[in-house]
């Protein structure tokens, strides 16, 4: 087994002596992911002969049957047959049709990161690692970058604003890649600087401790070159204990400390909110820039002054990094804006750690101004839920209403007694506990003018934004005065 959990024995080869020239056909299982259909739009853009299946059939499967791949849905073995190598996600169950039937043919099977990682190779890789915050960092970088004329290619776990996409080919040697550390495979990439924005204890059902976690990234780290830098934010605790670390090893990468905290190489000062966005000076060893970011809230400045750190890195002057992130559009579900009905606001966040959630709950509460705030939250994962049900107690109950829903599984099997009421048991505010059919019709009584809906997890609770903006917008009532109200 390699660091991803992935075995390649049937390759012959490590993946260190691979190229792409060598993996033949390529079938991708779980090819609609988000993170697997980065890597075949890169293999596409290469030349390489591509095909996948996906259990549902989704929009981005046209997409990559447009630019040349030949898509199933439906898990079957014939899907694998004359494949020379598979890649795949830690979501692929061992038990796969088309798995199980590849390894019995003895054809090579690299996971998502690898099959990354391939791409990667020979160029100035930018990773992008940490507990929250990663794929709005990569996709403020690659942002950034293309509108400074760069032209990157980049692989993000989300669709970038204003991209359009979550993968693409530049024409330049710079690569941006988001790298995961949910399941230990960000260990198989080697950046010329990594970027880590925060560490705590997430994916316990992976590395059993927060010890292993901070481990973890650390051996990330010691994977880049002598030259090369790590980026990392000292308002972070593990962060910060992570570049002590690095720099008291006396050789290897640079260390870029980021935050707030007047020992900071790129420090971050006079931050205030900005209408929906938020404005602060970034002082850089290169120079002084002003941001103007149109996201709200203070984890969103940090992740812009990981990117302007990086720019600087790269030769950018501050203030064109700036200016290229005044322009930053988003990345799908994080604190995307669903739509708006009689004056009520409705944003939609992937967040799914209790740390998210606060971050995105001040952002809301910057927005919301004198209105309320309403967290909509659907719990991700069984063993998250077991884990830090009391932290997303106490982060909810920022809101001024709470929602749950039903945990959503994902890749898990239920655990006895591990429900949402974990959760409600602790929460301090008004809440209620629904089945998502009944969410919209909540809310539209809940909701008034100036108010602030946020709808929060990592499952299929995004789908929930649009049909609250239509129920608000059909439901609500013009009280006796002619105003618009809500009734509770």
């Amino acid at each position: 087994m390699n660091a991803s959990g992935s075995d390649t024995r049937s390759t012959q080869r490590t993946v260190d002596e691979l190229n792409l020239s060598d993996l033949g056909r390529v079938h991708f299982l779980g090819i609609g992911g988000v993170g697997v259909s980065a890597v075949a739009r890169l293999y596409l853009a290469a030349g390489v002969e591509v095909s996948g299946t996906d259990a549902k059939d989704l929009p981005v499967l046209d997409e990559l049957e447009a630019a040349g791949a030949r898509t199933f849905v439906g898990f079957k073995p014939k899907h694998v047959d004359g494949v020379d190598t598979i890649v795949m996600s830690s979501a692929i169950r061992e038990d796969n049709p088309e798995l199980v039937a590849a390894r019995e043919a003895g054809v090579r099977v690299l996971h998502r990161s690898e099959g990354l990682a391939l791409v990667m190779k020979g160029r100035r890789s930018v990773t992008v690692a940490g507990t929250h915050g990663k794929t709005t960092t990569s996709s403020m970088i690659t942002t950034m970058l293309s509108t400074l004329g760069a032209d990157p290619s980049f692989a993000v776990g989300a669709t970038v604003g204003g991209l359009g996409t979550n993968a693409a080919a530049g024409g330049s040697d710079i690569f941006v890649a988001e790298a995961d550390e949910s399941d230990g495979s960000f260990l198989n990439y080697e950046p010329r600087i990594a970027v880590v924005t925060n560490i705590e204890p997430d994916h316990l059902d992976h590395y059993g401790t927060a010890e292993a976690v901070a481990e973890a990234f650390e051996k990330h780290v010691q994977r880049v070159p002598e030259g090369g830098a790590v980026v990392v934010c000292l308002d972070d605790a593990g962060g910060a204990e992570l570049a002590a670390k690095v720099s008291a090893s006396g050789h290897g990468p640079k260390v870029v400390g980021y935050g707030f905290t007047s020992d900071a190489d790129v420090r971050v000062s006079r931050m205030q909110p900005h209408g929906i966005g938020a404005t602060a000076k970034v002082t850089t060893p290169s120079g002084v820039a002003q941001l103007d970011l149109p996201f709200p809230g203070a984890h969103n400045v940090l992740n812009a002054v990981a990117a302007i750190s990086v720019g600087v890195l790269l030769g950018f002057e501050p203030q064109a990094c700036a200016d290229a992130l005044s322009e930053f559009q988003g990345a799908s579900r994080r604190f995307d804006y669903k739509g708006q009905a009689r004056g009520v606001r409705v944003y939609d966040d992937y967040a799914h750690h209790p740390t998210e959630v606060t971050a995105a709950l001040g952002a809301a509460r910057d927005v919301a101004g004198e209105g309320r705030v309403h967290a909509v939250f659907q719990p991700h994962l069984f063993s998250r839920t077991r884990d830090f049900a009391h932290g997303f107690a106490d982060a909810v109950s920022l809101a001024d209403t709470v929602t749950l829903l039903p945990i959503y599984p994902a890749r898990e099997d239920p655990i006895p007694g591990v429900t949402t009421q974990l959760i409600a048991d602790h929460v301090g505010v008004e809440y209620a506990l629904v089945d998502p059919e009944d969410v919209a019709e909540r809310l539209a009584e809940l909701a008034r003018p100036g108010d602030v809906v946020l709808t929060l997890g990592a499952g299929d609770v995004t789908a929930l934004g649009t049909q609250i903006v239509e129920a608000i917008e059909e439901d609500g009532y013009e009280d006796s005065e002619g105003g618009e109200t809500y009734t509770g």
